[in-house]
């Protein structure tokens, strides 16, 4: 008898879109003193396009190493998880190096301050054969280029997860708290440079439950609710209560919101992922998976598309935002910061991603072996 073909498994187009969207998110929030920035959804609720990024991450990993756990087992599995360990290391590498050079290159902005001191990395032009070690063992994590080493971490973790959740589906809900829980205490801090205690700005301990959240969700080992008038009303509740202690507009206009805010900001702490950031994404998450229709039925038409082919390269449309942001926070510094430069750098921005996106997607597709 003969076996039959696994059947592939189609993308989620919500995935896609949604990781595309993030990006667009991502490159706006990292351009220095950009004005369309301030109109993105982190400066409305306690999570941002960080909690999308690693989120859907999170989705995306259980499509491309669960069935590979499922398949062929441990072994395999931590092969797999090592080889995008590898990428995403020397994708961070790279990343670092080249904004060194670029703002060595750049000098001084207008106000005085070098552009290398903007993002603190004099330590390492000072003393290079020190800190050189120290940023290829992970010890010396500057805040710009703080989430891919979380991301490798949380990586390292996976084949962990997985074997837990063989052995019982509620196993790996216990170690995710397990992790979380003392993350919130800052008991389990990575030292991000060794001349001082700063360490990494994103924890990995407390970020790993929301990632794994995402990964169990989209294996169907922690059930979906479905649609449910009260949930919804929950959810839009949470999103429109968390505005006045998040949008600074209201801090300006009552200093009530602006205290409020600081007496919970251990449960808004972005560090350690506190608990109101995880309730705030998972309310948000909730209304626009419904809001888009049953598996994403009402994505549609050209924009859509495009956003899932930028949201399909993830990686390498990061990795081109993080550059891409300085350059044209430089060029804006050089031009000057009139409303129409501003719009034409963040729109140009967007179309150099978009070529990112369809360029690479290009070379995977290895159109010269057809």
């Amino acid at each position: 008898m003969t076996k039959a073909a696994p059947v592939k498994r189609e993308r989620d187009p919500r995935l896609d879109f949604f990781r595309g969207v993030g990006m667009f998110i991502i490159l706006l929030a990292h351009i220095p003193y950009d004005r369309w920035a301030l109109w993105i959804p982190a400066r409305f609720g306690f999570s941002d396009a960080t909690e999308m990024f690693v989120f859907q991450s999170g989705m995306a990993s259980a499509i491309a190493f669960g069935g590979t756990f499922d398949r062929n087992g441990t072994l395999a599995l931590s092969a797999r998880v090592a080889q995008r360990i590898w990428q995403i290391y020397w994708a961070h590498i790279a990343l670092f190096i080249t904004v060194v050079a670029l703002m060595t290159v750049a000098g001084t902005r207008p106000d005085g301050v070098t552009y290398l001191d903007s993002l603190n990395l004099v330590p390492f032009i000072e003393d290079p054969g020190r800190l050189l070690g120290a940023l290829l063992t992970l010890q010396y994590v500057p805040n710009y280029f703080d989430i891919l080493p979380m991301y490798v971490v949380v990586l390292a973790l996976l084949p962990v997860m997985l074997i837990a959740e063989r052995l019982h589906r509620a196993l790996p809900i216990v170690l995710m708290l397990a992790l979380w829980l003392p993350a919130q205490f800052g008991l389990l801090n990575l030292p991000a440079e060794p001349w001082s205690e700063r360490t990494w700005f994103f924890d990995p301990f407390g970020w790993q439950l929301l990632f794994f959240t995402g990964f169990f969700l989209m294996r169907g080992t922690f059930l979906t609710p479905g649609v449910n008038r009260l949930l919804m009303a929950l959810a839009v509740l949470i999103v429109l209560a968390s505005v006045p202690f998040a949008w600074v507009r209201f801090h300006e206009m009552h200093p009530f919101f602006h205290q409020a805010a600081q007496d919970i900001a251990f449960l808004t702490d972005k560090t350690t992922f506190g608990l109101l950031r995880f309730i705030h994404f998972l309310a948000l998450s909730y209304i626009v998976v419904h809001l888009v229709g049953e598996g994403g039925a009402r994505l549609k038409g050209p924009v859509v598309r495009v956003m899932r082919v930028v949201g399909q390269q993830s990686l390498a449309v990061f990795i081109t935002s993080m550059v891409l942001a300085q350059v044209i926070g430089i060029a804006l510094d050089r031009a000057g910061r009139g409303l129409l430069v501003e719009a034409f750098g963040n729109l140009s921005g967007f179309a150099v991603l978009i070529g990112i996106a369809y360029g690479v997607r290009w070379f995977k597709q290895m159109p010269w072996k057809a």
